[in-house]
């Protein structure tokens, strides 16, 4: 046996199980409930995360999502610059009551900085983004909670 496939088998293992427990991090990471169905999250609570958001993703597990945080409510504009899949965007109050939503928008991919923008009908500190559908399928309306784990 040489010397170099105990290295290499002691490297996999490694590999393995950096990965499993990355699995295990995110599964117990931060999630919140709508309507009683459960989302594990990404959170976007800084400038350059924000911005970022979703764009350049070509898919999204049906249980996933991404929380964007602010310092304070005030109306939020969203647009879909770069984004590959079609969301729900869910503005919620600093209460985490539901304000207004932009359902089914549909990905920007191709104008640049012409996408159109989608705002809040009302002062918003959070704003959920689910694959578009997904308030539909669980009757999402004004004034339902967010509930937020982490």
């Amino acid at each position: 046996m040489s010397l170099h496939r105990p290295r290499l088998l002691g490297a996999t293992i490694l590999c393995l199980s950096a990965a499993l427990c990355a699995c295990a991090a995110r599964a117990s990471g931060p999630s919140v409930e709508l309507k009683g169905q459960h989302f594990g999250i990404e959170i976007a609570a800084d400038d350059a995360s924000r911005e970022r958001g979703l764009m350049f993703r070509d898919s999204m597990p049906a249980d996933h999502g991404m929380l964007f945080v602010f310092d304070r409510p005030e109306v939020q504009q969203f647009w879909m610059k770069n984004t590959h899949i079609p969301l729900d965007i869910l503005y919620f109050d600093q209460n985490y009551r539901l304000v207004s939503m932009s359902q089914r928008t549909p990905p920007c991919h191709s104008m640049g900085n012409d996408c159109p923008v989608y705002p809040s009908s009302g002062p918003a500190q959070y704003v959920l983004e689910l694959n578009a559908g997904t308030a539909d399928k669980l009757g999402v309306t004004a004034g339902d909670e967010l509930k937020v784990t982490r």
